[in-house]
């Protein structure tokens, strides 16, 4: 039997669990049923609700309901509370920082908020770098594509020839049984007991029509075959190009991000974005490197604090509808330059160039100083073409890595019209546009040439040959000049015979045969020069296979200390001491395949036409030379 209750004194009440539940009184607990036998108490039921339980030493006041008593804060609540008041506390700081920078003046003209945009800047190149690598990956997906797609219909056009062919052997085929005899086409109904001499004239006749008839059989199978083979070439080629096109439109889609991104570029953070170079230079090309640099800053400096945010180059174009703030930007004879407004601040005017151009020009100065590396559009190195299409491209516009297809996307800009970001280009009466880098202002041009051997600013006399591509042209301008051999980035070709006489093939600071591989450049089958000589020589190369239908043979190109003393140790008697061999300097090639002889259709080449591209065959290697060696040719007249 239970024991009976007994009332407890009053204690109190016990933390809530749950913060911020809204107080209500408890529901009366219905007392359980108890027998009335059983009750060892004299109290009876009436019928009311228990009156609540009190504090000790204190009694409610009769005919007043007393409230229900104040909850306790939790501790997790406390917690709760103590960290709202520091997030309000800690929101009302950074208003408070937030408007006290805005109250800060304008940056001084000329300088650039550096400290706030680095970090910024940094985000902002590796993204539009990402953006560009998967442009370039969606390009060449798509030429990729684009040469499979040409193969399959290349395929298809000589399975259809062969079905063309065969067809026709059959229609001749036919068209000869029908002209012939019942005897002639049934040979053997000529057989007869009769005249058994004549058995073999009719078993060749016959022999002869099965031979036709086979021959009319596999003409058709070999039609239906190949029709067969022209379709499924056919479906390749249709997916190839529905491929090329997808990658197409992700390249672009790429760019149209890209431009989104640098549409809202603020000035201060391109600026810190076009200083991110750290690749070394010697100290003149650092010191041209840093003008140009400290003068692109200073523009964007003056935009920054004139509060010009530059606009998309789209909204530039028509010179009757600009941006609210700008005006058309006039040459000296007073004619409107087109893709670029002005605007006036500071008590003078400033020019405005798209958006596009100033990420391009940027991400341009942040490559200072990375090595020319013949074919490569970064981001380890880059040729000509491969810079400025990889600039672009970070600027939200798809350019080729092709000199002539740069060309054809811009609009030809005169001399008097050029502004910061232009394409420039350098011509050569041997390759047409040779070379291609970024107009800077004045003379100046930012490229990757092969002379300067990275990424460096430089002064071109001739300023002539330039398009803007931030101006598309309704229809592709004709090329200023043309070339039977490849641009070579500026590749220096020397003359034979030249005036200035042998010079040291010592450079970029490295010892004879110790140059890293890294600073040279691949020609094929493992073979290196240096880039510049690289260059030459592949266009040689592909000179000398026009006539011969091959590219050069070579057997030795760049030879390390180790190679030269190996070889040396072989053929001590025609090779130069190790340390000092021209191949050391990888600016020297022993070649095979008729050049290893005098007398040769394909020396003679070599000594008619190497000179055109800087190789020449020393002194004493030539016919009657100290040390006769038809194979050795070197790049530029060296000591």
């Amino acid at each position: 039997m239970p024991a009976p209750r007994a009332h407890a004194p009053a204690s109190p009440p016990r933390a809530q669990s749950t913060a911020g539940r809204p107080a209500r009184k408890a529901p009366a607990r219905k007392p359980p049923a108890r027998k009335p036998a059983t009750r060892t108490t004299a109290r009876q039921p009436t019928g009311r609700k228990p009156a609540p339980r009190t504090a000790a030493g204190r009694r409610p006041t009769p005919g007043r309901r007393r409230p229900p008593p104040r909850r306790g804060r939790t501790p997790g609540a406390t917690q709760r509370w103590w960290y709202r008041l520091a997030v309000v506390s800690a929101a009302t700081l950074a208003l408070i920082g937030v408007l006290a920078v805005t109250a800060q003046p304008p940056t001084e003209a000329g300088q650039v908020p550096a400290p706030a945009a680095a970090g910024l800047a940094e985000s902002t190149a590796a993204t539009l770098a990402d953006a560009a690598a998967r442009h370039r990956a969606a390009l060449s997906e798509a030429e990729r594509l684009t040469a499979q797609a040409q193969q399959a219909r290349d395929a298809g056009a000589a399975a259809l020839a062969v079905v063309a062919a065969d067809r026709d052997a059959v229609g001749l085929h036919a068209a000869a049984a029908y002209r012939r005899s019942p005897a002639e086409r049934w040979p053997l109904a000529q057989l007869s007991v009769h005249s058994p001499g004549s058995t073999p004239e009719v078993l060749h006749a016959q022999g002869l029509a099965e031979q036709l008839t086979e021959q009319q059989d596999a003409s058709v199978a070999r039609a239906a075959r190949a029709a067969v083979q022209a379709a499924q070439q056919t479906d390749l080629a249709a997916a190839a190009d529905a491929g090329a096109a997808q990658a197409r439109s992700r390249a672009d889609a790429v760019l149209t991000e890209v431009r989104a991104i640098v549409a809202d570029l603020d000035p201060t953070v391109s600026a810190q974005w076009a200083a991110l170079s750290a690749s070394p230079a010697d100290a003149g090309q650092q010191t041209r490197n840093a003008a140009a640099l400290a003068g692109w800053q200073d523009h964007l400096g003056r935009l920054a604090a004139a509060g010009v945010t530059p606009p998309p180059a789209a909204t530039l174009t028509d010179p009757d509808a600009l941006p609210a703030g700008l005006a058309v930007l006039r040459d000296a004879a007073g004619a409107p330059v087109p893709g670029v407004a002005t605007t006036y601040a500071a008590g003078g005017t400033l020019t405005v160039l798209p958006a596009e151009t100033v990420a391009a020009v940027s991400a341009a100065f942040a490559q200072l100083g990375r090595p020319y590396l013949v074919g490569q559009h970064g981001p380890d190195g880059y040729d000509c073409g491969g810079l400025t299409a990889t600039a672009w491209a970070q600027g939200g516009i798809g350019l080729p890595t092709d000199l002539a297809g740069q060309w054809a996307q811009g609009t030809p800009v005169p001399v008097g019209q050029l502004q910061v970001g232009d394409l420039v280009f350098r011509t050569d009466p041997r390759s047409g546009l040779d070379d291609v880098g970024l107009y800077l202002g004045g003379t100046s041009v930012l490229s990757a040439s092969a002379d300067r051997r990275q990424v460096a600013v430089r002064e071109l006399a001739d300023l002539s040959t330039a398009v803007r591509v931030t101006v598309p042209p309704a229809t592709p301008a004709p090329l200023p000049v043309s070339g039977p051999v490849p641009a070579a980035c500026s590749a220096p070709l020397p003359a034979p015979g030249s005036a200035s006489g042998p010079a040291s093939g010592a450079w970029g600071g490295w010892a004879n045969g110790q140059i890293p591989a890294d600073q040279l450049c691949t020609i094929g089958g493992g073979h290196r020069l240096r880039c510049d000589a690289a260059a030459a020589y592949r266009a040689m190369s592909a000179a000398y296979a026009q006539t011969f239908g091959a590219p050069l043979c070579i057997t030795d190109s760049y030879r390390s200390l180790g190679a030269q003393v190996d070889v040396h140790h072989r053929k001590p008697g025609i090779t130069a001491v190790p340390g000092t061999s021209n191949h050391g300097w990888a600016l020297a090639v022993d070649l095979c395949g008729g050049i290893n002889r005098f007398g040769t259709a394909e020396a003679a080449w070599m000594r008619l036409n190497a000179g055109h591209y800087g190789w020449l065959q020393p002194d004493w290697a030539q016919a009657g030379g100290q040390n006769p060696e038809p194979w050795h040719w070197e790049y530029g007249v060296l000591s």
